[in-house]
């Protein structure tokens, strides 16, 4: 069973999600936080698997969901933590992304509506993984083209295929059955993508989230 925290504030949302993600196997609701300040003490009181949070809630409504994923990394490592957002923005996905190596999702709103997407991302999380919402990486390979030099541009147009599947939480099963082509042709494309971006010496987990935040980075326009 895994533990969830929802962090909204609004209130008719909170509980909409709470009533869908309650009705859900595998999934127990632990509360509801309408501010950071809530969700802080909550965490504090008892810890959850995963908390699923807005990203602009009071008391400033900016950042406050980045600002809690970046206490918990540094607080309760443990704690996975999935962000929604109302809007496409890249550089929110590695800026959550950058306060660890696993354990984060990015997803924009609409998808709360969906249960098997919203349950995935939190079973992804709870398991270590990341999951970045398909619309977000769309936006990142349009960004990336923008780019006049990229650490992108060593690999080959397949591999930046692959990087993109593998950049909204894919299994490599998943992204095989995507680009219709066999698990064993996913791997030899992903490890050759972990070691032309210098990533080919970590744990299999960990290079994946870290060529990700490669391709994040490499996609934001430079200022």
């Amino acid at each position: 069973m895994i533990r969830v925290l929802v962090a909204e504030d609004d209130a008719l949302l909170r509980a909409g999600i709470i009533r869908l993600l309650e009705s859900a196997d595998g999934i127990e609701v632990s509360g509801g936080c309408r501010d950071l300040p809530e969700l802080l003490a909550a965490v504090r009181a008892e810890p959850p698997d995963v908390v699923l949070t807005d990203i602009r809630m009071p008391p400033t409504g900016t950042d406050e969901g980045l600002q809690a994923a970046t206490w918990l990394h540094t607080e309760h490592p443990d704690v996975g933590v999935v962000v929604l957002s109302q809007h496409v923005n890249p550089e929110y996905a590695v800026r959550l992304l950058g306060t660890g190596t696993g354990r984060r999702a990015y997803l924009l709103k609409e998808r709360v509506s969906d249960v098997h997407d919203l349950v995935h991302a939190i079973e992804e999380v709870a398991a270590g993984g990341s999951v970045i919402d398909p619309k977000v990486v769309d936006a990142l390979v349009a960004g990336s083209r923008t780019r006049s030099k990229s650490p992108l541009d060593q690999l080959t147009p397949r591999e930046l295929e692959v990087l993109g599947e593998l950049a909204q939480g894919k299994s490599n099963a998943a992204v095989a059955a995507s680009l219709f082509l066999s698990e064993r042709a996913i791997e030899k494309y992903s490890n050759s993508i972990f070691s032309k971006l210098g990533v080919s010496e970590e744990k299999d987990r960990n290079r994946r989230v870290s060529a990700v935040l490669i391709y994040l980075d490499a996609a934001l326009p430079t200022s």
